[in-house]
């Protein structure tokens, strides 16, 4: 018989063509910090959804509050439902989470996962977690046998994701940053990175540790976000609260919310909507009528004297509450906010729950790969690697190495 050979042709070139734009062999990196001790930070994870989402299954997925994923994305956290609005595939969040200390390095350990029918251990790092971990660090975190990571999980056993995260001492150039965790898409370079995070390649380059600024799909950079600090005491549940410029962060029990910017990088809280809890410790200042938030200001000769009730922090469920007062030259005027965004929609409606089971924070396993010396002036960030070939990229594959296969015969 003989054989069709345009098709075989036409097929091949495909297959070609697929086979050079797919990272075999290459590696995907990962920027590391290690550490010592049980301390940790305040930090954010980029996720893209890979479908139709509810909020309040992002949130699951990571093991996070609903409403503190739209405060961290300045996402309108006290319309009505917003929990159960559902987001478009392919919405970029970021998802607050602790950066702790496991193995040596940093990465947050706290996320559990119940895997579905189907699942494998790549479809889960790739798609389900948007590539944030790979299937090798999931792998070494549960102690599984190294297998083929397209193998099917069974459905409903319990994994833990090691996510990659860096504190940096929650600096960088010395002004107060969270660090997100950011995963190189298509199309991007160290440019657009930064030019899209307003900071600076030479910020990004020493931040990463990069030798040169070449960054590929699926390697994951921390990107410093200015931010506000607060001076909450050690005693205080939310002490080392950092709140990224432009966004909110809820605390107190959603009693509170802090906001950053525009106008200056001081951090600002006040009582939260009450749609957000049932009930709240008092918020008032000890001997005065204020309360978290308020402000008085009275012109006089001398300038303008100012009083206000500051937020303290949460302190064994009591809101810490304290007046400060003084003689400014200017009375100040109404408080600027960051603008709060509606929440995208997805046009179908349709969700897809990724049956997360979020659980405790435990230690995790140890992120695959070497580390580098970093920068003499930078902070302590090393590059990993990990293996970058994604599940949809091999299965295309697959599918036209036996069309090509089958024509042959």
């Amino acid at each position: 018989m003989p054989r069709p050979a345009p098709a075989i042709a036409a097929a091949a070139a495909l297959l070609a063509v697929l086979a050079a734009a797919a990272p075999r062999g290459a590696t995907a990196k990962t920027t590391i910090e290690p550490c010592s001790g049980a301390d940790a930070c305040p930090a954010l994870l980029g996720y893209t959804l890979y479908a139709d989402m509810k909020v309040s299954e992002v949130a699951a997925l990571f093991g996070a509050d609903p409403a503190a994923v739209l405060a961290a994305n300045a996402l309108d956290f006290a319309s009505p439902g917003a929990a159960n609005r559902i987001l478009p595939a392919g919405t970029p969040l970021r998802v607050p989470t602790r950066c702790a200390c496991a193995d040596g390095v940093r990465k947050s350990v706290a996320v559990r996962y119940a895997a579905r029918p189907a699942d494998t251990l790549g479809s889960v790092a790739d798609v389900v977690f948007a590539g944030l971990p790979s299937a090798d660090q999931i792998r070494t975190a549960n102690g599984l046998a190294a297998e083929d990571p397209d193998a099917p999980l069974n459905p409903g056993q319990q994994l833990v994701i090691p996510l990659p995260c860096v504190c940096f001492n929650s600096t960088d150039n010395n002004l107060p940053a969270v660090y997100l965790s950011y995963v190189v898409r298509v199309g991007d370079t160290v440019q657009s990175i930064a030019a899209s995070h307003a900071t600076t390649v030479t910020d990004v380059s020493n931040v990463n540790a990069m030798g040169s600024p070449i960054v590929a799909p699926g390697d994951i950079l921390a990107i410093p976000l200015p931010a506000c600090s607060s001076a909450f005491p050690s005693s205080a549940s939310d002490s080392g609260l950092l709140v990224a410029n432009g966004t909110y962060a809820l605390t107190a029990g959603n009693c509170v919310e802090c906001s950053c910017g525009p106008a200056n990088l001081n951090l600002y809280c006040t009582p939260a909507p009450a749609s957000l809890t049932a009930s709240c410790s008092s918020m008032q200042c000890p001997n005065s009528s204020l309360i978290v938030g308020n402000m008085t200001a009275q012109p006089t000769g001398g300038g303008c004297s100012v009083s206000s009730c500051n937020y303290g922090g949460y302190v064994n469920g009591t809101i810490a509450t304290s007046l400060s007062s003084g003689l400014q030259p200017t009375c100040p005027g109404p408080h600027q906010f960051p603008p709060l965004t509606a929440l995208p929609t997805a046009p179908n409606h349709v969700s897809y729950s990724p049956a997360a089971a979020p659980g405790p924070g435990e230690e995790g396993g140890a992120i695959p790969g070497g580390s580098n010396v970093s920068p003499a002036n930078g902070p302590g960030g090393s590059p990993s690697q990990a293996p970058a070939m994604n599940q949809p990229c091999r299965i295309v594959l697959l599918s036209i190495l036996c069309l090509v296969l089958a024509l042959w015969m």
